[in-house]
């Protein structure tokens, strides 16, 4: 019997990643009704990364905590066993913000809310999506909902967002929430900057965030003297660290006061849904997402599951809103196909307004390429 394994990305703004893998299945058993269709949704870390666990049979976790703008709203992480789930982008993520974007006040609070949540129901093991940041605070808004104290020149509680992180005097750690102690934190980080610098968070991702050229020096100046604060705290320096710059320093707090290890986003959770397992039996491997472009080639899960598929020796083929990678690119990454909504589709529009459609009549196209059997 042939084995097909879909282990799609969401196509953004569209489908999510398991609506995405029940059209294409739909669609290849219209053509091979004994094939033995097995789909593991997948994500990278960013916005999607929950409702691909979810898919994967966490069980879904509903509470309110603080979103970027510092306001209390409806959230949701993800949790199986001792294992939890969080993702940044769903809690303070930029989406949040419907376009109010707040570059000096945003805050990461509300991730270090979820975390604690996990903590307090017994998970020790936290797996962090930090994909999304709307927030350039350092992780200041993170740890303080976790029990740090930040305290200004005065002794004040500091304010939120990168503007807080610059009026910091000390940090006190006593009142870290204990589950940490014992607790195995992983952090989805896909980016390699620094915390501060022409290549730190404030310079590359700071105008992303609303940040204009003077506000940028300021959040720099800011995340440096965070850093300052809490290598005194902690005596150790982590600024220059691989990753400290992502989601607005989020990485660097992770590491430098949850002991928290940074791992390649969608290999992370490649491993933690199961794709592995599934893969040593498939003949094909069905992968995509809304855009595959260059950004894809930089540790995004198509990326991530092609790689992995030809080290194993199973062909793989990519589905796709649209395609913006020549030929060559497409084989260089692994990939020994490609099918796009929009050439299935009659106008733009219908790529977009009818993608469920269009994905089962590729599956069925799919389903050509399946061994006899």
């Amino acid at each position: 019997m042939a084995r097909v394994l879909l282990a799609p990305d969401k196509f953004k703004g569209t489908l999510s990643a398991a609506e995405v893998a029940a059209s294409l299945a739909e669609g290849i058993r219209s053509r091979r009704p004994t094939a033995d269709v097995v789909a593991v949704p997948v994500a990278d870390g960013g916005d999607g990364s929950l409702a691909a666990f979810e898919a994967a049979g966490f069980t879904r976790i509903a509470l309110r905590a603080t979103d970027a703008a510092g306001r209390t709203a409806p959230t949701w992480y993800v949790r199986r066993g001792d294992e939890a789930v969080v993702e940044l982008a769903e809690v303070a993520g930029l989406a949040g913000l419907h376009g109010a974007l707040a570059p000096l006040t945003a805050t990461s609070r509300g991730l270090g809310e979820l975390i604690a949540h996990a903590l307090d129901a017994g998970c020790t093991r936290v797996l962090v999506g930090i994909g999304g940041s709307a927030s350039t605070d350092g992780g200041l808004g993170l740890v303080q909902a976790l029990g740090a104290r930040v305290r200004d020149a005065s002794g004040a509680e500091v304010g939120p967002g990168g503007a807080g992180a610059g009026a910091a005097a000390t940090l006190d750690l006593a009142g870290l929430h204990p589950g940490l102690a014992a607790a195995r934190i992983e952090v989805a980080c896909d980016v390699d900057n620094p915390l501060t610098g022409p290549d730190g968070a404030a310079a590359v991702y700071g105008p992303q965030k609303g940040a204009d050229p003077d506000q940028v020096r300021q959040l720099d100046a800011a995340l440096g003297h965070w850093a300052d604060v809490v290598a005194a705290a902690t005596g150790h320096d982590r600024r220059e660290d691989s990753g400290a710059g992502a989601a607005g320093g989020v990485g660097f707090a992770t590491v430098a006061i949850l002991r928290a290890t940074l791992r390649p986003g969608a290999q992370l959770m490649l491993d933690q849904l199961g794709f592995h397992d599934a893969l040593s039996a498939a003949d094909l491997v069905v992968t995509g997402e809304g855009s595959l472009d260059e950004q894809t080639l930089r540790g995004k899960a198509p990326a991530a599951v092609a790689s992995a598929a030809r080290a194993a020796g199973v062909p793989v083929v990519a589905v796709a809103g649209r395609c913006l990678l020549d030929t060559s690119r497409l084989q260089a990454a692994g990939f020994d196909g490609v099918y796009t909504l929009l050439d299935e589709a009659d106008t733009p529009q219908q790529a977009f307004d009818g993608a469920a459609a269009l994905l089962r009549r590729i599956g069925e196209r799919v389903a050509e390429r399946l061994p006899d059997g």
